[in-house]
């Protein structure tokens, strides 16, 4: 990502120094995404990572890549090509633009994109020597007045009929009765020559359809053509050699105003720089953490999600936490998307975006809320998820009205979507992942209220070989590990802790950390436990229940199940896969042994009597001002 921002700062000096590589032509003029999901996003976004990075490579040498990366149908082929015309560093640019937006057909498995300087596709399966398909369209622009309009179509015609005669790439000037017109036809390096003649031909017929409007162009399969009463072109460049005839009848003569432009842009970009740069406090300690984005593809402009925000409008707010802001934004093509803005305020912060982008772009699950990329070129950091309409657990079981809306069969659905979304971080990944910040504030709700996982901010991996982590203490109060308040070890069973936690909350609509909504002294897993020792658990179940008697089992089960998940001996505690399971099932369940007992009121974890219940006994105390609340 940053070497693709030097490299465009290196693209505009060049451009100020040597005014004859003119521009990069990197405008988009049309993205093209298949109807077909990707089969599986865990391979499928390596595999188009791979492919990228290999046809970068290729592309510095040559202006042309293509690669395949995988097999069967989680497969990656790709291929991008730049016009004859452009330069290898304004192609490079050029490319380094494209692998930046073609992610945005995801989840789909294949798309294309035209930018006016080059052109791109993946696909699932082996397409290069394609030259037609569903797909090709002419696209026509620009006013259809002009003061001779015969003279006009004759000189666009003769353009285009020498640009096409050119073979794999053909451009063309020509001045028909002072009447200019500009054409370049160009093929993919991947079709024979019969193919490309056809595919040109086709072009060629589609896109003179387009008279009189004064552009047109042709997004072909296997070929582009374009025609425009400007000179678009740039000069031939001398440092790469292209197959076919080059055409040139006329030749337009440049504009020095357009080498003083270029300057005063790059004058205008490096002040622009400066003040986002003393804006962006700690963005020198992010770019140790930037090391470990290994897919810069996911990258968004950040004017593009300012403008998707309404410019982070106040209306647009979802939500706010001690990490920022998350706002609801709308897309140019009609996609709504769930903006968290990040303010690099200290390397924490820091820290927490470049981890969470690592973390969550390499796990793909139905219970996880999915990326779908990042943006680090404004004043501030922002990740782009999936908009999930009915926003956060937390506003239903806390609210007496709201809570009305999730029947226990939705919120039996609820806990074993996050189960099993747990389970898949802490068994089925390639490194074992702990979130540590469960909560009902970071399960968010899709449409039919399934849950997906969110805020991987805090989120930590390690490998099978560790038994756990030495970290600094952080997460939620209320909802952390007492061996991870006490001692700062890390594993799984932290989670575990937390999930346990949240059952409890969503059976009894009770916050269990202390707040100002909370109308009880003690905490609610010691509460839970209580009733629980005197078979009176029926007495905490949410009032908006209207619960049969075999749904009160249930939700008695529930609550014993979260009780097995919040006691105070890690070890005892079920893994996600069991409880999983436990949830699935009717088998019978263990006595849970005690919880922690905790002092909400100086988060210190207190001794109890030997003969409380089956627990043992600890006692540690922990500062409240080591913790970072999310």
């Amino acid at each position: 990502m940053f070497e693709e921002a030097i490299l465009a700062a290196m693209v505009v000096v060049s451009a100020v120094l040597y005014p004859a590589l003119a521009a990069p032509r990197s405008e988009t003029v049309k993205i093209m995404c298949g109807k077909q999901a990707e089969h599986n996003a865990t391979l499928y976004v390596p595999n188009f990572v791979a492919t990228m990075e290999t046809i970068s490579a290729q592309m510095r040498s040559s202006g042309f890549g293509q690669a395949i990366t995988g097999s069967g149908p989680d497969a990656n082929y790709g291929l991008a090509q730049c016009y004859g015309d452009l330069s290898l560093l304004d192609c490079v640019l050029c490319y380094a633009e494209a692998r930046t937006l073609l992610p945005q057909c995801f989840p789909s498995n294949g798309g294309r994109i035209f930018l006016d300087g080059c052109f791109m596709r993946a696909e699932n399966y082996p397409f290069f020597r394609e030259r037609a398909g569903p797909l090709d369209r002419a696209l026509c622009g620009g006013n259809t007045t002009r003061r001779d309009p015969s003279a006009f179509k004759a000189a666009v015609s003769k353009a285009v009929s020498d640009a096409v005669n050119g073979g794999g790439y053909g451009r063309a000037a020509v001045a028909e009765a002072n009447q200019s017109a500009y054409a370049l036809a160009q093929c993919w390096r991947t079709i024979d020559a019969g193919s490309c003649r056809a595919c040109l031909e086709n072009a060629s017929d589609s896109v003179l359809r387009c008279l009189p409007s004064s552009e047109g162009q042709a997004l072909n399969t296997g070929c582009f053509l374009r025609y425009s009463v400007v000179d678009f072109m740039n000069p031939v460049p001398r440092n790469r050699s292209e197959r076919g005839v080059v055409i040139v009848i006329v030749i337009a003569t440049a504009s020095v105003g357009a080498v003083v432009a270029i300057g005063a842009i790059f004058g205008v970009y490096i002040c622009k720089q400066r003040k986002i740069q003393k804006k962006r406090k700690g963005c020198g300690d992010a770019e140790n953490y930037v090391k470990s984005l290994n897919d810069s593809s996911l990258n968004f402009k950040y004017s593009t999600l300012e403008k998707a925000t309404g410019c982070f409008d106040e209306a647009n707010k979802l939500g706010e936490g001690g990490f920022g802001s998350v706002y609801k934004g709308v897309m140019a093509d009609g996609r709504e998307i769930a903006v968290k803005r990040l303010y690099f305020n200290n390397k924490h912060r820091a820290a927490d975006f470049y981890n969470e982008v690592k973390i969550i772009s390499t796990v793909e699950h139905k219970n996880l809320v999915r990326l779908l990329g990042c943006s680090c070129s404004g004043p501030e950091s922002l990740l782009v998820y999936e908009y999930l309409p009915n926003k956060s657990l937390d506003r239903f079981i806390f609210d007496s009205s709201r809570g009305k809306a999730l029947r226990w069969e939705t919120r039996l659905e609820i806990i074993l979507g996050t189960a099993e979304g747990l389970a898949y971080l802490h068994e089925n990944t390639n490194t074992r992942i702990i979130h540590r910040d469960i909560k009902a504030s970071n399960i968010l709700l899709d449409s039919r209220l399934g849950a997906k996982i969110a805020d991987f901010g805090l989120a930590r991996s390690f490998q099978e070989d560790k038994t756990h982590i030495s970290t600094a203490i952080a997460g939620t109060l209320g909802y952390m590990a007492p061996e991870y308040l006490a001692h700062g070890q890390l594993t799984e069973k932290a989670d575990v802790y937390s999930f346990g936690v949240l059952l409890l909350e969503i059976v009894t609509g009770r916050q269990n950390n202390r707040s100002k909504h909370t109308d009880y002294s003690d905490s609610l897993v010691n509460i839970a436990w209580k009733h629980f020792q005197e078979r009176r658990v029926e007495e905490l179940f949410d009032t908006n229940l209207m619960l049969s008697s075999s749904r009160k089992d249930e939700a008695v089960r529930v609550v014993h199940i979260g009780l097995l998940c919040t006691q105070e001996i890690s070890s005892l505690r079920p893994t996600m896969s069991r409880l999983v399971q436990m949830l699935v099932n009717e088998a019978e369940l263990a006595a849970p042994t005690s919880p922690p007992f905790l002092d909400d009121t100086t988060m210190e974890l207190t001794e109890i009597p030997r003969n409380y219940g089956n627990g043992a006994a600890s006692v540690a105390t922990i500062s409240h001002s080591i913790l970072y609340p999310r």
